[in-house]
């Protein structure tokens, strides 16, 4: 289609509107546009003064009686077809924000849309919007390395400037340098050293072992945390501000995994006394447990160098409303279930079930297909019910699985092609 070329519509001349969009002329009758008078051009024809005329529209010539708009073309024909029709499609080679752009500016709702194009137009947009907001603001995702570089400027006139900028684009990017490749290896190889001295500390024959025996293991549980140490404090002086170090997760797991090293040997040096304050910090040992338990966010510090571990939270974070309503759906059919196996048990002195609290116990592993099997109902009402709670509570798992599943693979399809961009410029 040349451009000027009038587009002709059979009817009397008085009665024709010319619209000029984007150097391309229409001719439609009033009668055409008046179907949707509260859209753009609706609104125009009925305007009564020139004034009114020009707020609506571009330009406007009385002698010719023609109305310009300078806008795309192509969506116009869409807009143009809604008004003969009654039938608005989108076009599948424009950019999804333009074309709402467009149709928001002639007075026209995306849900106008038919339903063969809408549920495509409003899954593109909404793909376009999660990788918009993934590239912004994820700080946890293979996009992290981006984010490293544009803080770069935040140096720019603070103390060391220089070597803060190297030492930070080492720890942070590993794809900074042959250094900064080495520094992530042996982060991930300290990372993994802790985890498995954790482990063989948990094994009977070593947790009950002599001094001696435990010495091995306690200096290697000194020199990793000495080195997630050294690590945490190398980020902190590097950040070039607070704001930037606190902002970031990973950091946060950082701090989690290392502080309850220091806490633990500050409350076993106070229970080195005796007597009365020995006895006072007794209770104190079961706080110190419960920090040695903190010791496995050091399996989250491999979030930091692992695609898989980054791949899982951005998709838990990209499917907060599913996740959420997933918990909801569970909570509420372990409240239903509880409370109707109970009163269908209760009456079975042989029953287990003697309680809603334990009923609880046995709705979630009921729901959740567990079974571990140290619970279940004796009668045959209470096995009717534990059939439909185990039936609900696959429905109920898995409806959110194709979502999570959609999102965990956009994330990679997403990230991929930046991954290999980045690696070939390396």
């Amino acid at each position: 289609m040349m451009y000027g070329q009038v587009l002709h519509h059979q009817g009397r001349e008085e009665d024709l509107i010319n619209l000029n969009v984007g150097g391309i002329q229409h001719k439609v009758e009033r009668c055409v546009l008046l179907r949707f008078p509260n859209t753009r051009v609706g609104q125009l024809i009925q305007c009564c003064s020139d004034a009114a005329i020009l707020e609506l529209c571009d330009d406007y010539s009385p002698a010719e009686q023609e109305y310009y708009f300078d806008r795309s073309p192509q969506v116009f024909h869409c807009v143009l077809n809604f008004y003969r029709t009654g039938h608005f499609h989108a076009l599948e080679e424009l950019c999804v924000f333009c074309f709402s752009q467009e149709i928001e500016y002639w007075g026209i709702g995306e849900l106008d849309l038919e339903a063969c194009c809408l549920d495509r137009f409003l899954e593109r947009k909404h793909d376009r919007e999660l990788n918009a907001c993934g590239r912004s603001s994820n700080a946890t995702s293979s996009e992290e390395i981006s984010v490293v570089r544009c803080d770069l400027w935040r140096f720019e006139g603070t103390w060391c400037s220089d070597a803060r900028k190297f030492m930070w684009q080492t720890l942070e990017d590993p794809n900074h340098s042959k250094c900064s490749k080495g520094v992530a290896a042996v982060s991930i190889l300290v990372i993994l050293t802790s985890i498995v001295a954790m482990c063989i500390h948990s094994m009977p024959e070593f947790r009950y072992a002599t001094d001696s025996e435990n010495s091995v293991l306690d200096s290697l549980e000194l020199i990793c945390n000495i080195f997630f140490s050294v690590e945490f404090v190398l980020r902190v002086v590097a950040a070039p501000h607070p704001w930037t170090f606190l902002g970031n997760p990973l950091n946060m797991i950082d701090l989690a995994s290392v502080l309850p090293f220091y806490v633990t040997l500050a409350f076993e040096s106070l229970s080195e006394g005796d007597g009365e304050e020995n006895q006072s910090l007794f209770n104190m040992g079961k706080v110190v447990q419960v920090l040695r338990l903190m010791r496995a966010f050091r399996v989250l510090k491999l979030a930091r160098h692992s695609e898989g571990v980054r791949a899982f939270g951005e998709t838990l974070k990209n499917c907060q409303s599913e996740v959420g309503l997933l918990i909801l759906f569970i909570t509420v059919g372990i409240s239903f279930f509880s409370t109707f196996i109970y009163y269908t048990e209760k009456e079975d002195a042989s029953s287990k079930l003697s309680s809603i609290p334990v009923c609880w116990w046995w709705a979630i592993i009921s729901m959740t297909t567990v079974g571990y099997g140290d619970v279940y109902p004796q009668t045959t009402a209470g096995r009717i019910v534990a059939s439909l709670c185990i039936l609900c509570g696959l429905l109920v798992v898995s409806f959110p699985i194709t979502i999570i599943m959609n999102n965990f693979s956009k994330y990679f399809e997403k990230n991929t092609p930046k991954r290999c961009l980045t690696e070939a410029k390396t």
